[in-house]
């Protein structure tokens, strides 16, 4: 009798794992082609009963919900809608890793994501799902509309005093370094398909498509983040700084990543006359001598014009960091501190440093099209040689929007503005400079060539 039970439900069990195939077979078929209403059922019938057979019941299955929410009669919306909320939930129960790496902050802030864009759930609900992802793996939750809705989401709590203002703002530095550790690993995949590009080698289809999916997601990082920034503007203002950060001072002296924070932030808002940057600044020095400090450091004789001094800790920020594109963003910085100064020479040749470490940096070649374009009526003879000078200039520009994605659409607009100011058809036919070349013996040492007719 024992054998026979036995054998009864194993005859059943292969039984069932065949019926769970052939249902998982029938809806991935369908679902492949996006014919969702016929995949639902069969897609149902493997997400009960056999739930840990394959991952494709959840990601195809999100996809399925997400059409039946969207073309779901108001009474039926709902049903739909708590049904994706409990896939999110056992998708993590089920495969909450992926190849061996955890992927529960993706599937947790997808989670979150629904939540938003269904509505469902308070604030306060929603901010926690996300924080649950971010602390409990933050290294798969990288999604920029959601990591800007973890921020977001907190920012409607602090407008009605659920949070205070320093959980805002250390909110605000944790999801920006993340914004920056997701844009620096799309960037270092962009820069090599660049510098083959750059040598004149064809690319593959695979790397052209890889090409396209970096920049689509390089440009989702830049508007998302400059949404919180936006945000984030609206109150981190040099009255709410300072006396945040001077009461907070004494308690946070011997924290290294605290002072790098508030010193970035004034830093960040013009707010560095006041003296307590100046103590920021070398308690961080003295707490841990970086090139974060020393950046600072030379920031500080800069301001006090002692140029040289200023440069020498400039140089000392730039060997001390170890990281390309750290060091990229240093000088970056840098360029832009003497482009301030009307020192342009300085200033290009920074940006040039920038990227050399960083070839996709785009708002590096944007900052070198407006040096040139300030300097057209410093450079050139004649007016037309004056004019000639933008562009170059907006040549410059397009090639900011070439290598950057998440700064095509200003680079554009920019490089047309400058073309706009160039000399015009009549001008060249006039003068009879059609094809050739204008050298600019001022500080940009460089020559364009006028287009023909």
């Amino acid at each position: 009798m024992i054998v026979g039970l036995v054998a009864g439900v194993g005859l059943l069990t292969a039984q069932d794992n065949q019926e769970c195939m052939t249902n998982l077979s029938i809806f991935a078929e369908h679902a492949k082609v996006k014919n969702y209403d016929a995949a639902y059922e069969p897609w149902m019938k493997v997400r009960k009963d056999c739930p840990k057979l394959n991952v494709a019941t959840f990601s195809y299955g999100e996809k399925i919900l997400k059409h039946k929410i969207k073309n779901a009669s108001a009474g039926e919306k709902t049903q739909y809608v708590n049904s994706l909320l409990s896939l999110y939930d056992e998708w993590l129960a089920n495969f909450p890793s992926k190849k061996g790496k955890s992927v529960k902050g993706s599937i947790i802030s997808k989670k979150g994501q629904a939540m938003v864009d269904y509505k469902k759930g308070s604030k306060k609900d929603i901010y926690d799902t996300f924080d649950k992802a971010y602390t409990t793996d933050k290294e798969s939750f990288s999604y920029p509309k959601s990591l800007y809705y973890y921020f977001s989401t907190l920012y409607d709590l602090y407008k009605t005093n659920g949070v205070s203002m320093e959980q805002l703002f250390d909110k605000y530095e944790d999801v920006s370094e993340k914004f920056e550790d997701e844009g620096k690993k799309l960037a270092k995949k962009l820069d090599v398909i660049l510098n083959k590009e750059e040598a004149g080698t064809p690319l593959t289809s695979r790397e052209t498509k890889n090409k396209r999916v970096y920049n689509v997601n390089s440009t989702a990082i830049g508007k998302y983040s400059g949404n919180m920034d936006a945000i984030i503007a609206k109150e981190s203002t040099c009255e709410n700084l300072i006396p945040l950060y001077k009461r907070n001072f004494d308690a946070n002296k011997n924290n290294a990543l605290w002072i790098k924070r508030a010193a970035s932030r004034m830093d960040a808002k013009d707010c560095s006359d006041d003296p307590l940057f100046v103590e920021l600044v070398e308690a961080l020095h003295a707490l841990e001598p970086s090139a974060k400090s020393a950046y600072y450091l030379g920031f500080l004789n800069d301001k006090k014009g002692k140029t040289s001094e200023a440069i020498r800790y400039y140089e000392e920020s730039i060997n001390l960091e170890t990281d390309g594109y750290e060091k990229a963003k240093t000088l970056y910085k840098i360029a832009t501190k003497f482009k301030k100064r009307g020192q342009k020479s300085k200033a290009r040749s920074y940006a040039r440093q920038a990227l050399k470490f960083q070839p996709s940096m785009g708002k590096a070649y944007l900052l070198i099209a407006n040096l040139y374009a300030s300097s057209a009526n410093q450079c050139g003879n004649t007016q037309f040689e004056k004019r000639a000078v933008y562009w170059l200039a907006a040549n410059t520009a397009r090639k900011a929007g070439n290598v950057d994605a998440s700064v095509k659409s200003l680079a554009n607009k920019t490089a047309a503005s400058y073309s706009g100011r160039a000399p015009s058809k009549t001008d060249i036919f006039t003068e009879g400079m059609q094809g050739k070349t204008v050298t600019f013996n001022c500080w940009i040492g460089s020559s364009v060539k006028v287009p023909n007719l």
